[in-house]
């Protein structure tokens, strides 16, 4: 089976090039971006950082001068390159790099064609990009490209710091200390209840893709867990079974049936 085409977009005036290995990383498990491209105003100091990393990840810059004082017209350029490579019909799936909810209506457009769409984004993206997306990934969980210099250290002075969690959130609850709220529970209740056989017990992969469905932002790493059977040992509300050679496949099942 051949790996999916992808198409890789990057908004430079809404993206930090400080993950990009580790969105590239990604993005490598969804199939190939035989197209990346990121767009901005390069003449402007702003987009500095990215330049580095350009050739080195063979990502093509794309120049928008902002013609008008207030608007963006990176945006329109991306959702016209955006449609005219949808036209092609050579790819799979879309990889849309932005924090900007004026891509939400291009995502949509996207998926009406039955083409799969990836957003990347920060915790401040807008929930109406977030849903248009089949799928939607912190970039925070990403991790930091490791080429950036380490931080000089600065003197320790006695100050008050606010819990990471107080960051900003998605806004189904997502909890920093690595706990299930409520509604991520009730999601994942909900999920295992639809995957289920008549024993009760479903395949861990077909929760999964529930949880996507039911929310495109649903992500292990959101709550700590490097996995999705991380997350399920640790909820408290499911019995996880693992068979077959090294742990392959992976099973769960709601505790006493509830």
């Amino acid at each position: 089976m051949t790996a999916d085409t992808l198409a890789l977009l990057i908004d430079g005036d809404n993206a930090s090039p400080k993950v990009i290995s580790g969105l590239l990383a990604e993005i490598a498990t969804y199939g190939t971006a035989s197209v990346k491209r990121i767009y901005g105003d390069w003449t402007k100091p702003n987009l500095n950082g990215w330049k580095e990393c350009l050739l080195e990840h063979s990502i093509q810059p794309v120049q928008q001068f902002a013609y008008t004082s207030g608007k963006n017209a990176t945006d329109g350029a991306m959702i016209i390159d955006a449609m005219d490579l949808l036209y092609t019909g050579r790819f799979s799936g879309f990889c849309i790099v932005s924090s900007d909810s004026d891509f939400a209506r291009l995502a949509a457009r996207i998926r009406e064609q039955g083409v799969t769409v990836y957003g990347f984004g920060e915790r401040k993206t807008p929930r109406p990009f977030i849903t248009a997306c089949d799928k939607f990934v912190y970039v925070d969980v990403l991790g930091e490209d490791r080429a950036e210099p380490p931080p000089e250290k600065a003197v320790s002075t006695p100050k008050t710091v606010k819990p990471e969690a107080d960051k900003g959130t998605a806004s189904q609850g997502v909890a920093a200390s690595g706990k299930l709220d409520k509604a991520a529970l009730s999601m994942l209740r909900k999920a295992v209840e639809a995957s289920a056989d008549d024993d009760g017990r479903a395949h861990l992969a077909r929760v999964g893709a529930h949880l996507s469905k039911q929310s495109a932002d649903f992500d292990a790493r959101n709550y700590g867990y490097a996995r999705l059977s991380d997350l399920a040992e640790a909820s408290g509300i499911l019995e996880v079974e693992r068979v077959g050679g090294q742990n392959k496949v992976v099973t769960v099942k709601l505790k006493n049936g509830r």
